[in-house]
């Protein structure tokens, strides 16, 4: 009878810290993910895809038009990828 008791008391305690130790860890990255977007950020994203395209030729093209896209960012807070656009980026 005391066994089933210990191992009734150890399987809710070890639940209950892994809960804990969840709930911590929600805590703590919860500011990582709740980020603003900025339109700076998406510029860097886009100028970063430009480096990584193999056809040279076409970088300084891409560079350019991620300029024009941060731009128009500024001015009404939506980015343009040309595939997506979303809205609601902080106009830094």
């Amino acid at each position: 009878m005391m066994r089933l008791f210990d191992s009734q008391v150890l399987l809710r305690t070890a639940v209950a810290v892994s809960v804990v130790l969840t709930a911590v860890a929600l805590l703590l990255f919860q500011g990582a993910l709740g980020a603003p977007m900025r339109c700076s950020g998406e510029q860097t994203i886009c100028i970063n895809s430009c480096k990584k395209n193999p056809d040279r030729s076409t970088l300084s093209i891409c560079i350019t038009n991620c300029g024009v896209r941060q731009s128009a960012c500024m001015k009404n807070g939506c980015w343009d990828s040309g595939f997506q656009k979303y809205c609601g980026l902080l106009k830094q």
